[in-house]
């Protein structure tokens, strides 16, 4: 790797690119080095919506040159729990930054009217977003695409939804047609920053010093990842094969972790999915697994007429918005994913927040008073898709109040012996036992991502083993 660092200012428009080939051989991958930057150009004391809060992105030294090195890593203080923000996104934007020769990129201050980001090669201008500020994350990435793209040149788009632009501390940014930054606020940030998206692409190259090497290395991991059981699992099915085995387990969180069982698993599994709605599979750039998920959903909009959406769909969704509210069909959750999308939520953090209100409607905690006649009950589609629809247009204090997440609407209405969250972050989709929770409440970002807290509570399944060995276990794994 050069070290070559992209430098945005977007208070004066300004940018720069700085090599510093030192930092990568000190920190070892793009989440060591986005975490280095992010101490050397911020400060912990900063507010995260601040234009003194960088957002960084990163790429590492396997990154698009290796099989499944698809990700980037972005790192940012999160406003949903005032911590550490690392998020992580495939997609093709690893593939364009290392046909840039753009190692990394930092991004500080705030513009005074919306922008986007176009870096082109090394070259990195600041532009207008005006026209298309308030669109949808599908929207805006089909409009910049339009303008954009050139022939030869495969742009990656990273942008946000109305939520971003709202502030709200659970939107994501979008990357291409599928991925996400999900977790913790980047869309919020963004948003911060009046930086609607980056669209990125070069047609630079990777200069190979043993190229005969570098062949049989990629072709060793290129077989070992296709030839894998994993592999035919997830290709097949996606990360929506996991649905059975963890209902079956008792893990498969649901009704608001109520209990680690839905009783109508089986209906909106990744085998159901696939028969009954699944029209594509499709992948990340250097990824030969090909997991990615695509649907076709149909909405009727007059008589004997219907108009059809492509929504993606993995494991996480259908546990947020299905097994959580106990909606049991993959119509009916492809609906609920398809507005989510749209506005630039977090899956998880919407679902899990959604479930939260639903169980405090139900205990008494809140009322209609609060939901201003709107009832909420598990199963129900139609008044999930009417609560999001208030949050998006801003009605009512409570429905307001919901976009900030769990943590924040608990300590202002109660029910905070029901509300999921580990500092501020809800919760992803295990039940699994004690391992996953010591992972979430010692985690870095209190993600499932930190540890292996979820696998290890699969792998002591029915075994008997000390609380301490499993400690043990974890941070030897770590």
């Amino acid at each position: 790797m050069q070290g070559r660092v992209l430098f945005i200012d977007l208070t004066s428009g300004k940018s720069r690119i700085e090599e510093d080939g030192g930092l990568f051989t000190e920190f070892l991958g793009g989440t060591a080095v986005a975490t280095e930057l992010l101490f050397r150009h911020g400060n912990a004391e900063t507010d995260p919506l601040s234009p003194l809060a960088p957002v960084i992105f990163a790429i590492g030294p396997f990154s698009a040159l290796y099989p499944a090195a698809t990700k980037t890593v972005a790192l940012f203080r999160s406003p949903l729990t005032g911590e550490l923000g690392e998020s992580h996104a495939g997609g093709r934007f690893a593939a364009a930054l290392r046909e840039t020769g753009i190692d990394a990129i930092v991004i500080t201050g705030a513009s005074d009217r919306p922008v986007f980001l176009h870096i082109d090669g090394q070259e990195a201008k600041v532009r207008s977003a005006g026209t298309f500020w308030g669109q949808s994350a599908p929207a805006t990435d089909r409009i910049l695409r339009e303008a954009l793209e050139q022939k030869g040149r495969k742009l990656s788009i990273v942008r946000i939804g109305p939520a971003g632009e709202r502030l709200s501390p659970m939107a994501c940014a979008t990357v291409d047609s599928s991925r996400h930054f999900g977790r913790l606020g980047l869309g919020a940030v963004m948003g911060s920053k009046n930086l609607k998206a980056i669209a990125i692409s070069g047609k630079g190259s990777v200069a190979i010093s043993d190229s005969e090497a570098y062949g049989s290395i990629y072709q060793t991991l290129y077989d070992r990842v296709v030839r894998s059981d994993e592999m035919k699992k997830y290709h097949e099915l996606g990360t929506p094969a996991n649905v059975l085995p963890l209902n079956a387990i008792r893990g498969l969180p649901t009704r608001n972790f109520a209990q680690g069982f839905f009783e109508n698993a089986i209906r909106i599994s990744g085998e159901a999915f696939l028969e009954e709605v699944n029209v594509q599979h499709i992948a990340c750039a250097h990824c030969p697994c090909g997991c990615i998920q695509v649907a076709e959903l149909r909405e009727k909009f007059a008589p004997a007429h219907y108009s059809t959406v492509r929504v993606s769909y993995d494991y996480e969704p259908i546990f947020a918005v299905g097994t959580q509210l106990s909606i049991s069909t993959p119509q009916e959750i492809l609906r609920l994913i398809a507005f989510i999308e749209k506005q630039g939520w977090d899956c998880m953090s919407m679902g899990n927040t959604l479930a939260w209100a639903t169980e405090a409607f139900l205990s008494g905690t809140i009322g209609e008073a609060e939901t201003e006649g709107l009832s909420l009950s598990y199963g129900d589609t139609r008044s999930y898709l009417e609560a999001m629809q208030r949050i998006s247009e801003g009605k009512g204090v409570f429905f307001r109040d919901l976009e900030k997440g769990t943590a924040f609407c608990a300590s202002k209405y109660g029910g905070d012996h029901f509300a999921m969250h580990y500092g501020g972050l809800e919760p992803a989709g295990y039940l699994t036992g004690e391992n996953a929770v010591m992972t979430w409440v010692a985690g870095v970002r209190h993600s499932h991502l930190d540890d292996n807290g979820y696998s290890l509570d699969q792998k002591l399944l029915m075994k008997d083993m000390p609380l301490e060995e499993q400690v043990r276990m974890q941070v030897e794994e770590a």
